[in-house]
């Protein structure tokens, strides 16, 4: 087979294999959504001159209002709906980390940032001279070791920075209940640190029928100062059409608020309107839409990649990726996503999210799962036919 005529440029992030990934015959790379619509869903598609005009005739504010009314309801948090008028929103979730970024730049903060993650984080931060240690997500496991953990690992740092669920591994505070956010909270109230929290894949909680703890108002009840980034991109098919949102407790407003203008006036009301019918969507079928293709196509990569060469790793909340550990010896990260480009199939490999020790990450390939379930499934054979042929 031809190799993909990328495979010798180094790539220098995440961003950069998943662009290479879009010209690529199977792309398992970027956690975006590319599933089909659903038949609810292709109504709304229908509906989008309606839409359209509906837009134009409202006013910018009731748009956004009927947008932070559906999202933090959908989502179980009520309690920053008490501050609607302080939830800022922004086309991407990549936009509400440079305003976070630049937040801390200004007042020259330290960041203990936890690791692995999605490695944009670290890049935006780095880019704007934000001084950076890594927390390993493993300190947050344990409830009742957590406070102590941080008493050592974010002694010298000014904010703590989370991912929640986190992405790529799925590790969650909240898998077994509030003990482990709220001793975290807890420790960022007593020792005067930042907390800040990426939220965009929390709407995976619903993928198990479960539902999210209201955050915002523990945070608010123990008193911790936050800033809180939301984001739709990655739940449901919008083709990139999407909206984030960006919180910070009330001491922390009047200096994120001057940052998000300096950015952008607002999202296009259009936009706003189609994604509410989403969310809307999606409250009514109780997520399955989401959940369902998540769930077949999950199973799928599990039964055909599990064996002696990959070994799926269980998640503690199942997000739209799945992280899978190298267990054939002797093969890295780095060889098996070059061997699979030969078979026209894009994988991220594990180094990037490991940010302050690539290394690591050799051992670790994330697949995407919000893709066409036919399509998932021939690229997933693909993978375990290219891994029966692999002799490296």
């Amino acid at each position: 087979m031809s190799v993909v005529s990328t495979r010798q440029k180094t790539k220098d992030d995440i961003t950069q294999h998943e662009i290479s990934a879009l010209k690529t015959r199977f792309n398992l790379a970027d956690a975006h959504t590319h599933q089909d619509q659903s038949f609810t869903q292709r109504q709304i598609v229908d509906r989008l001159p309606e839409l359209w005009y509906r837009a134009q005739g409202q006013t910018q504010y009731q748009s956004e209002q009927e947008f932070i009314q559906a999202f933090f309801t959908f989502h179980g948090q009520e309690h920053a709906l008490k501050r609607h008028d302080e939830i800022y929103l922004v086309y991407a979730a990549s936009i509400a980390m440079h305003i976070t970024a630049t937040y801390l730049r200004k007042r020259d903060m330290s960041v203990g940032l936890i690791e692995p993650c999605f490695d944009n984080l670290h890049d935006l931060l780095k880019h704007m001279e934000v001084p950076l240690s890594p927390l390993d997500e493993a300190i947050f496991r344990s409830p009742s070791d957590v406070y102590a953990n941080l008493q050592t690992a974010a002694a010298k740092v000014d904010a703590i920075f989370l991912v929640d669920p986190n992405n790529p591994t799925g590790s969650s505070m909240f898998a077994d209940g509030a003990q482990a956010f709220m001793e975290v909270a807890r420790y960022c109230k007593d020792y005067g640190k930042l907390l800040i929290l990426d939220f965009c894949f929390a709407a995976f909680f619903k993928t198990a029928g479960g539902s999210r703890l209201d955050a915002y108002a523990i945070l608010d009840d123990i008193g911790t100062q936050y800033i809180i980034m939301e984001d739709t991109g990655k739940t449901w098919p919008l083709q990139d059409t999407k909206c984030a949102t960006i919180m910070a407790s009330k001491a922390l407003n009047a200096d994120i608020y001057s940052i998000v203008t300096s950015v952008l006036l607002n999202v296009s009301p259009f936009i706003l309107n189609v994604v509410t019918q989403y969310i809307n969507d999606s409250r009514d079928d109780d997520f399955e839409s989401v959940r369902c293709v998540l769930d077949v196509n999950r199973e799928t990569a599990r039964r055909h990649l599990q064996g002696d060469f990959l070994n799926y790793l269980t998640p503690m909340v199942e997000t739209s990726v799945a992280w899978f550990e190298i267990v054939r010896k002797g093969v890295s990260a780095d060889d098996l996503q070059a061997y699979l480009m030969d078979y026209a199939v894009y994988v991220l490999p594990g180094k990037y999210f490991y940010w302050s020790k690539p290394q690591t990450g050799q051992k670790y390939i994330r697949l995407a799962l919000a893709r066409k379930p036919e399509e998932f499934q021939l690229a997933i054979e693909t993978i375990a036919q290219a891994l029966e042929n692999y002799h490296g």
